[in-house]
């Protein structure tokens, strides 16, 4: 709504610490108590391909001093696959506290509380004594729910506050107003309890930003201020619709949804977290975005397991955070191959083999001009150095089109041959095994090399000319 003149001229002019202008704000957000739902038919038309105008209006960077990652593998990560048993909580839970290193760079975790097993399972994690990740919950908008979390004594919990129409209207036939009535009562009574709430604002890229989301926010942080305990606000884009583009309209902008939480709706960066899915394969750029902008957390589950396509991946926030900052910040990313070999052998979850940073393949490569290229300098075809980062040395899979270089980089991988010690490819080992591999192809094979069949040829060719390979 916008200010009439008198009231704009009594507005105050305040000093913006962060760029060092004089600023007056000229609008009072308003709750907009719409009669019908505003489902942004423009933008969304269900028939259609959903839409992304654009206004031009440009949002300034303003990435917060401290970013950091929060977790939701127990919980959305838990709603699109069977369940985990407490055991294996605990065991990823310390994995976790390991890989956010000693500046908890993994600042929490978050947990159903709806079976006795969940139950046991944060019980034990906060038996660990860990500072982080902090074991929190997560309820609904429920005075039930809430029993729970006063009942288990947790310090901070999440509240599921739907912000969209589609929710308010359709599902919950609320209007505006008494959802938000709603919402606050359970977010009063946690305060009354001493317990520090993180509303999600589930569905926020369909949901009417000015006429609802900030005026609620706006009550949020007046409840923070009279009780003096931390209220977070968690921006769900729940269907991923968000966009990472300039100057694109709202709510499809992530930008312009973080700027107007924290500068409209006045939430502190560092209590603001984003909140992504993969629908559109957006998760991890815009979860990025939404730290260049102005929010501090960002929320994320294990290998991106979630609802539908998926959650922002926490692996690929770990490498974001490098990127953009120069270092890890005491991070310990050996432990994400860890759990990668965890979940395979011990939950049996299949990780897709092309899957970046954790999958069989991320750094194998079967061309032979590539691996040409890596047996002169593993740089020129690998993105860092994978062996020290993840434990993982580059490969090169041996096939038909891998060529005498692959299997010379195949050997001294695998042998772990460096330097003087290694072979190249015009050694007479190399050719007599590309022979063999050769003859494999030519007879119909169509399947990569073994590591045990390679290894095999390897011993017959030694053993037929009298040659060793390192220590073989």
């Amino acid at each position: 709504m916008m200010m009439n003149e008198d009231m704009f001229q009594n507005r105050p002019v305040t000093m913006n610490a962060q760029n060092n202008l004089l600023e007056i704000e000229e609008h009072m957000y308003i709750l907009d108590d719409v009669k019908k739902p505003n489902v942004f038919r423009n933008m969304f038309p269900y028939s259609e391909i959903p839409k992304i105008p654009f206004n031009n209006r440009i949002v300034p960077h303003d990435m917060p001093k401290d970013i950091f990652i929060t977790d939701t593998t127990f919980r959305d990560g838990q709603q699109s696959r069977a369940p985990y048993t407490t055991e294996q909580i605990v065991t990823i839970y310390d994995y976790l506290h390991r890989l956010g290193g000693p500046n908890g760079m993994i600042r929490a975790s978050e947990f159903f509380l709806y079976s006795k097993k969940d139950r046991d399972a944060v019980y034990k994690c906060m038996e660990r004594g860990y500072k982080f990740p902090e074991v929190t919950s997560w309820i609904r908008a429920s005075k039930e729910d809430f029993k729970l979390v006063k009942a288990i004594g947790m310090k901070e919990t999440g509240i599921l506050v739907s912000c969209s129409d589609y929710h308010i209207f359709m599902k919950m036939k609320m209007t505006r107003k008494q959802a938000m009535d709603h919402y606050l009562s359970v977010v009063r009574d946690c305060l009354d309890e001493g317990i520090s709430v993180r509303c999600h604002l589930e569905d926020i890229t369909r949901a009417d930003i000015y006429g609802y989301v900030v005026p609620f926010c706006l009550e949020l942080m007046k409840l923070m201020e009279e009780y003096k305990i931390p209220i977070k606000v968690r921006a769900c884009d729940t269907m991923g619709y968000g966009v990472n583009h300039s100057g694109a309209v709202i709510p499809r902008s992530v930008q312009g949804i973080i700027y107007a939480l924290h500068t409209n709706g006045g939430v502190p960066a560092e209590l603001l977290e984003w909140h992504g899915h993969n629908d559109f394969y957006k998760a991890v750029v815009n979860s990025t975005t939404a730290w260049l902008y102005g929010c501090a957390g960002v929320n994320t589950s294990l290998f991106g397991i979630g609802e539908r396509t998926g959650n922002t991946p926490l692996e690929a926030m770990v490498f974001e955070y490098a990127q953009l900052r120069g270092d890890l910040n005491g991070m310990d990313t050996t432990v994400i191959t860890e759990l990668a070999e965890y979940y395979e052998k011990e939950i049996g979850y299949h990780i897709p083999s092309r899957t970046p940073f954790v999958g069989k393949n991320f750094n194998v490569t079967r061309a032979g001009i590539h691996a040409d290229g890596l047996l002169k300098n593993e740089e020129i075809y690998n993105i860092f150095d994978t062996e020290k980062f993840l434990n993982r040395p580059v490969l090169c899979s041996i096939s038909n089109t891998s060529g005498l270089a692959g299997i010379a980089h195949w050997i001294n991988t695998y042998f772990k041959l460096k330097d003087e010690h290694a072979i190249d490819k015009n050694n007479e080992i190399v050719k007599e095994i590309k022979v063999l591999v050769d003859k494999e192809y030519e007879d119909g094979r169509v399947t990569v090399m073994t590591d045990n069949e390679i290894i095999a040829y390897i011993d017959k060719v030694c053993a037929e000319k009298g040659l060793k390979i390192g220590n073989r």
